[in-house]
């Protein structure tokens, strides 16, 4: 009963600073609370995010906030048809040394922090995008035949612009599939973006101010892992993620005809994180159906891929998410 007591205690204080760091946000990246709360989500799990949108709807300058905000030390990589792994991952160099000895040292990259902001992730060649993939899943990078750890926690933030665009490169299956929500940066409306002439042409900048710290990120990842999640949340999940999945037995006619392939068990556990993380943002002790409905498309988006005669067609994947995600809640509500 005790522990009971404690987790509730512990996850109630979360959410006041919780609340803290996002007002600390927002006073700098006005109006989109929605990109606030899914970047905040990633955090909180311990993952990565890749935010899509067009140049100029403020995606460094929410990752530069989010630096200060959660006390992070961070970096960031300009990603450039030119750039190679060894730009991003650190490099040996020989070194002489006063005495006249050499030898090799290794010169760490911009790889070796806490908050990695990837600029335009897209723009870089496969083979220096395949670069971060042992270190998005294992924390850990080779160079030289050795292993090097990162610090914790490590974080990727990698902002994208949309394929359409000329000079762009696709990231490989593998690599988004690490990324724990694909987050798209839209336009915004009419008054947020009054909002933002007033606040950002004038002769002061709204400065934000850190919340948290390394040691009590920490916590929160190890705290969100506590929450309860009830057996009807788990079993939502499950049925949403085997739902997109051509070959299961529950997959609908429309799914079959329009996805080549479904989401794998990690869709699944980014599910599970999230939607924990969704209910410690609204001030909640547990997840409920309303959070799966919320985080499908961002876990699953990146996750699937349409079928050549499904593209032809012009489907779109969030609708599909949307359709089938619906579908469940209004089934669960009749039954």
């Amino acid at each position: 009963m005790a522990d009971a007591e404690n987790l509730v205690a512990d996850i109630e204080a979360l959410e006041r600073k919780l609340a803290e760091a996002k007002q600390a946000i927002t006073k700098r990246f006005i109006g989109q609370e929605r990109v606030v709360d899914l970047t905040l989500s990633a955090l909180l799990c311990g993952g990565h995010a890749i935010l899509i949108g067009l140049p100029g709807l403020g995606k460094t300058r929410l990752v530069e906030t989010l630096s200060t905000v959660m006390g992070l030390n961070g970096n960031r990589v300009q990603f450039t048809p030119d750039l190679m792994p060894a730009d991003i991952l650190g490099s040996e160099v020989l070194e002489t040394g006063a005495d006249g000895s050499r030898g090799f040292k290794f010169i760490p990259g911009p790889i070796f922090c806490q908050l990695l902001m990837a600029d335009e992730i897209n723009r870089a060649s496969p083979r220096t995008q395949s670069a971060l993939l042992q270190a998005m899943q294992e924390k850990v990078v080779t160079v030289a035949g050795m292993d090097r750890k990162l610090d914790a926690p490590f974080h990727v933030l990698a902002t994208q612009n949309p394929i359409e665009q000329e000079g762009t490169y696709p990231l490989p299956e593998a690599q988004l599939d690490r990324f724990l929500v694909q987050i798209d940066v839209a336009y915004p409306d009419r008054a947020t973006e009054r909002d933002i002439l007033l606040a950002t042409t004038g002769t002061e900048d709204a400065q934000s101010h850190q919340v948290f710290d390394t040691e009590s990120l920490l916590a929160a990842q190890t705290l969100l892992r506590r929450m309860p999640v009830g057996d009807a949340v788990v079993e939502m999940i499950l049925d949403l993620v085997r739902a997109f999945r051509p070959s299961d037995p529950s997959a609908g006619e429309r799914v079959r005809e329009t996805v080549a392939w479904g989401p794998g068990p990690r869709a699944a556990q980014a599910l599970m994180l999230t939607v924990r993380a969704r209910a410690l943002l609204q001030g909640r002790l547990a997840p409920s159906p309303e959070d799966v409905l919320d985080m499908a498309r961002p876990v699953l988006t990146h996750r699937m891929a349409l079928s050549f005669s499904a593209k032809a067609r012009g489907e779109d994947l969030g609708a599909l998410i949307d359709h089938v995600a619906q579908g469940m809640m209004r089934t669960e509500a009749a039954a």
